[in-house]
């Protein structure tokens, strides 16, 4: 499971993660200089945290 969240959002992320995976996720940071743009899954701003199992 992946969930990139925006600053605002990043707590939310990790709720959702625990809830439906009951276990503690890695928390990275988005790399964004390459020019890539990710959102985040819930707004559309720039992702700035990724969510995901270890």
């Amino acid at each position: 499971m992946k969930i990139y969240s925006c600053e605002e959002h990043v707590e939310l992320a990790l709720d959702v993660f625990v809830d439906e995976q009951e276990t503690f996720p890695e928390l990275r940071t988005v790399d964004n200089s390459e020019g890539l743009s990710t959102n985040c899954e819930y707004c559309r701003k720039q992702a700035a945290y990724l969510v995901e199992n270890i």
